[in-house]
C-alpha cells in the first residue's frame, strides 16, 4: 500500500512539473531580464543617445526600463525600451506596456506602448508626457 501511494505521489509530482514548466521558463526569462535591465539600464540608455545624438537635459530626459507586450493575437515577449520626456515624469516610469492586436486579419497590428509607473502590470498607471523613444531586442 504504502509503494502505491509513493508511486502515486512521484507521478503526481511528474504531472505537475510537466504542466509547470513552460509558466516557470516564462518567469525566469521575466526574472532575467528585468535584471539585466536594471543592471546595464545606464549603459544601453548612453549607447541609445549616442546613437542618436541626443544630451540628456531636465525637459528631454531618457531612461532605459524593461518592456512587456503582450496582447489578444500575439505571443508574449519581454525585453526593454527607452523612455523620453521631462525628468520628472522619466523618473517616475518603472516599466512599459506594450498591447498589440492584429486587425482585418493579419493585414494591420496596432501596438500600443504605455509607460507606467512601477512594475505591476495588472495596474496600468500611466506616466503623462512620456513617450518611448527606443526599444532594444535582447536575444534570450
Amino acid at each position: 500500500m504504502k509503494r502505491i501511494h509513493i508511486a502515486l505521489s512521484s507521478v503526481a509530482v511528474l504531472a505537475l512539473v510537466a504542466t509547470a514548466a513552460p509558466q516557470l521558463k516564462a518567469v525566469l526569462k521575466v526574472v532575467g531580464v528585468g535584471a539585466a535591465v536594471k543592471q546595464f539600464g545606464p549603459d544601453i540608455n548612453k549607447s541609445l543617445n549616442k546613437l542618436v545624438k541626443h544630451t540628456d537635459t531636465d525637459k528631454q530626459f531618457t531612461k532605459v526600463v524593461p518592456i512587456l507586450s503582450g496582447g489578444v493575437s500575439s505571443r508574449q515577449a519581454i525585453g526593454a525600451a527607452q523612455v523620453m520626456g521631462p525628468k520628472a515624469a522619466v523618473e517616475k516610469v518603472g516599466s512599459v506596456v506594450q498591447l498589440d492586436q492584429d486587425i482585418l486579419g493579419r493585414e494591420v497590428k496596432i501596438r500600443a506602448m504605455i509607460p507606467i509607473e512601477g512594475t505591476d502590470v495588472t495596474r496600468l498607471n500611466r506616466v503623462e508626457g512620456v513617450g518611448v523613444s527606443g526599444t532594444v531586442d535582447l536575444k534570450l
